[in-house]
């Protein structure tokens, strides 16, 4: 069901003019169902130019009911239906500002934009407007320009663009991903966005000098695209705000486009990606053993080559993100917080004192069952790889393979080769290169290997 709306107002601003007309047509893809339409009273006075256009006068409002009388009628007919409207933004706006003065959030699930679609169905036309349109369709009306003879105007609009060849279809794709035509950019067309590959890989959000404002990473870079577009959440608007332009490098491998997304974050620094933007990290976790045999942890910054008894557990951005994760971890494993530099004190943790600890502060607990604990923690709490091996992962393309290269714990890069015809190993290190040295990788890569464990096949490299 579609809910053809059309409003009549006091100016072009929805938070400062007021509607004085609405008018609701419910179609259901064949025909006219119902209707409804009435005036408004403002309570304001309407603008000698807003009468010229409409013909509606402050007179002819004056005993006309307040939205609140009928927004329920509203609700009613457009809840379960597709909004739609010649310049959907501006009618769905005006509705959104009235319900939002009664303290209601209006709100449905799909939106569709005669103008855009016709834009897309009618390609040529010298004017989209609805006045143009009228006249180059054929559709007659009674009263340009007022509420209900408008809406029913943009239903005969509608039932064309359905009954134009691959119009059902453009409707149809637009509904399936859930993006109201009004919300994509000028730039950014339906059949561009149904040009994007449903493949992995890192997409590029642009703006309209070609600047990247965002970088993201999906298992499919077409549907995420949709998504984006149709997220009407205030984290949505604001994602989008100032894109004009998407890009996308298709990678196949998740994990090789877990790595490209933080390699390329780090490198173009855009404005809307938060994590992963940091290019070196300045803390660290530590660990080492004190003179009573205990395992101790410790956060410190970067680097602490001096101090040979420490071994490095983890790096991370900064002291604050360190000192978190060794809280988080140290509850996990019921550590003791002064053995892990969590609490200074010369007695017993407060821990202790809740029986939160198991006494290795006074040395109650002995060392060699608190110790399991702590190494329990390290390999959760390490980042870090080691060892030589490539991971083969899947290619761009049916007959081809991503092999990811970890040389002595680090990061080494990626290569793309045959299914059939396995590189050589001197062949694969020489044209294998990271996108960036990406203190991230080490810990993408290990987690990623945690979660496929059984999926990831892994050739280890003798060197």
């Amino acid at each position: 069901m579609y809910a053809i709306v059309d409003v009549e107002t006091t100016g072009g601003s929805a938070r400062y003019e007021r509607v004085i007309e609405v008018a609701v047509v419910l179609h259901d893809g064949q025909r006219v169902v119902e209707t409804f339409s009435t005036l408004l009273y403002p309570e304001r006075s309407i603008p000698w130019n807003i009468t010229c256009i409409t013909g509606i006068t402050d007179e002819m409002v004056a005993k006309a009911p307040r939205f609140f009388e009928v927004a329920r009628r509203l609700v009613e007919m457009t809840r379960e239906a597709v909004f739609v409207a010649h310049n959907v933004s501006f009618d769905y706006g005006f509705l959104k500002e009235e319900f939002a003065r009664l303290g209601y959030a209006f709100s449905c699930r799909q939106r569709l934009c005669t103008v855009r679609l016709a834009r897309k169905v009618f390609p040529g036309l010298p004017s989209y407007s609805l006045d143009y349109l009228r006249a180059h369709f054929g559709i007659g009306s009674e009263r340009a320009h007022r509420a209900l003879d408008d809406a029913l105007a943009t239903a005969q609009l509608l039932e064309r663009i359905l009954a134009a060849q691959n119009g059902q279809q453009n409707l149809q794709a637009l509904l399936q991903y859930g993006v109201q035509a009004s919300r994509l950019p000028e730039g950014i067309t339906l059949e561009r966005l149904q040009e994007a590959p449903e493949a992995c890989g890192v997409y590029y959000l642009h703006d309209a000098h070609g600047h990247v404002l965002y970088v993201g990473k999906s298992k499919d870079i077409r549907k995420r695209l949709f998504e984006h577009f149709a997220d009407t959440s205030p984290k949505g608007e604001k994602l989008r705000a100032g894109v004009a332009d998407f890009s996308y490098e298709v990678t196949g491998s998740e994990l090789v486009a877990l790595l490209l997304e933080s390699a390329e974050i780090k490198r173009l620094q855009p404005r809307i990606n938060r994590a992963l933007r940091t290019r070196e990290f300045n803390a660290a976790i530590y660990a080492y053993t004190d003179e009573r045999g205990y395992r101790c942890l410790s956060v410190g910054r970067l680097p602490q080559r001096s101090r040979s008894a420490l071994e490095r557990i983890a790096e991370l951005p900064r002291l604050s993100n360190a000192r978190k994760w060794l809280q988080s971890t140290a509850r996990r494993f019921d550590l003791c917080h002064k053995l892990c530099h969590l609490e200074e004190t010369t007695g017993a943790c407060f821990h202790y004192t809740l029986h939160r600890c198991a006494g290795a502060c006074v040395g109650e607990e002995p060392p060699e069952a608190y110790n399991e604990r702590v190494e329990q923690a390290i390999s959760a709490l390490s980042r870090r790889l080691s060892g030589s091996f490539i991971l083969v992962e899947p290619g761009r393309t049916p007959d081809e393979q991503a092999l990811v290269v970890v040389q002595e714990g680090n990061f080494a890069g990626y290569v793309y080769c045959s299914v059939e015809d396995m590189l050589p190993l001197h062949q694969v290190l020489d044209t294998t290169q990271a996108p960036l040295k990406d203190p991230d990788a080490a810990r993408i890569i290990r987690n990623y290997l945690d979660q496929h464990k059984s999926a990831v096949r892994i050739l280890p490299i003798e060197l």
